[in-house]
């Protein structure tokens, strides 16, 4: 591949549709993104805060869409199916030195309070970086 030291390689694409995990173990699949950039998948968190059954939810997201960016913007929403919290992702999707693509994000996870009065501990934030994790075909 290119240029020695650089950081990264701005002559490949990075592609957010397929299978991708996490720092953390969870995995998460993109279906194809469309024309607008609108996207949906399923993400199967490794981690959790409640005590209920881990299942796959929904995701919902959008990338940004400009024919010159070979490393896009993106953000989505992780509905989670096993309590009644919701997760935003943001991010952008890289290609580092050795060819391989990486999505670094930063999120927002809002967990349901009885009331207002405990609204100051229902937001967490925190970052994950994605890997591929089957090569795309």
């Amino acid at each position: 591949l290119c240029c020695g030291t650089n950081a990264e390689s701005p002559l490949l694409q990075c592609v957010l549709t397929g299978r991708w995990t996490n720092d953390l173990g969870s995995n998460m699949t993109i279906e194809a993104v469309n024309k607008a950039g609108n996207f949906a998948g399923s993400y199967h968190t490794a981690v959790t805060s409640t005590t209920n059954e881990i299942q796959l939810s929904p995701l919902q997201g959008s990338q940004h869409r400009t024919n010159e960016k070979s490393q896009p913007t993106f953000g989505f929403t992780v509905n989670w199916s096993f309590s009644d919290s919701i997760t935003v992702f943001v991010g952008q999707c890289f290609v580092d030195k050795e060819g391989r693509e990486v999505l670094k994000t930063m999120w927002l996870l809002r967990s349901h309070v009885d009331g207002i009065r405990d609204d100051w501990k229902a937001t967490r934030v925190g970052t994950n970086v994605f890997t591929r994790l089957q090569p795309q075909k």
